[in-house]
């Protein structure tokens, strides 16, 4: 028998990564998943070598946007949670706000860099940069904080 869940937080989280943050003014394609390792939820997408492709791999001047998190994805055994398996459809946030993992402290205003990795981050050297994104408010290295391109 499934072991059910016995214990619970006294406040639910405010968000999750890829989660869209607010009702504003926001613009979103669809892609496919090139990347065998899959695309993970409120990441950096590129633009892949298919016609309608994406890819994690930071390509300066090939930002498509930040991928959006989705509830209805299957999670298939041996996959990844929170994760857009290779030949699947994203949703990416092309305007808008979006909550992503902070790579770094960053500060409020601060522009938003990726690194080879997929870590978003505010800091420059060796990683390439997301265009017209910006964190919204200061967060510490590893916590929830929302990127807006408006």
């Amino acid at each position: 028998m499934a072991e059910l869940q016995t214990s619970y937080t006294d406040q639910i989280a405010p968000a999750v990564a890829g989660m869209v943050a607010n009702g504003e003014t926001s613009n979103r394609v669809s892609r496919t998943i090139e990347d065998a390792a899959g695309i993970g939820f409120g990441k950096a997408a590129f633009r892949g070598a298919g016609e309608n492709g994406c890819t994690a791999t930071p390509t300066a001047g090939q930002l498509l946007g930040i991928t959006i998190a989705s509830s209805a994805l299957a999670l298939l055994p041996g996959a990844t949670a929170d994760t857009y398996p290779q030949y699947e459809g994203t949703n990416i946030l092309v305007l808008g706000a979006i909550w992503v993992t902070a790579g770094a402290t960053v500060a409020k205003g601060d522009q938003a860099y990726v690194t080879s990795g997929g870590v978003i981050t505010n800091v420059s050297t060796g990683n390439t940069i997301l265009p017209g994104w910006f964190f919204d408010h200061a967060a510490s290295s590893a916590a929830l904080v929302r990127l807006v391109r408006r």
